[in-house]
């Protein structure tokens, strides 16, 4: 069995879980393993990229999300 395969499975199993008490005994086990930080952990390329768009922005190279939608109305109507 994937990995993705049981996530899925876990997923559907919460999803269909009453029981409070051990609700909270899986979210203690998943805490153990996994804690959200403040800051995501970014990899290289994905810092890279942000430093691009943000350098694109500051250039005035974007749309605002009404350009954006115009644009997109107007390519999906051809």
């Amino acid at each position: 069995m994937t990995t993705a395969q049981i996530k899925k499975l876990l997923h559907e199993s919460i999803e269909n879980i009453d029981d409070k008490e051990l609700l909270l005994e899986l979210k203690k086990i998943a805490e153990s393993k996994y804690r959200i930080s403040a800051e995501p952990k970014l990899h290289k390329l994905q810092e890279e990229r942000i430093g691009m768009a943000k350098m694109q922005i500051k250039e005035g190279n974007s749309l605002s999300n009404d350009q954006a939608n115009n644009k997109i109305d107007k390519w999906l109507s051809e």
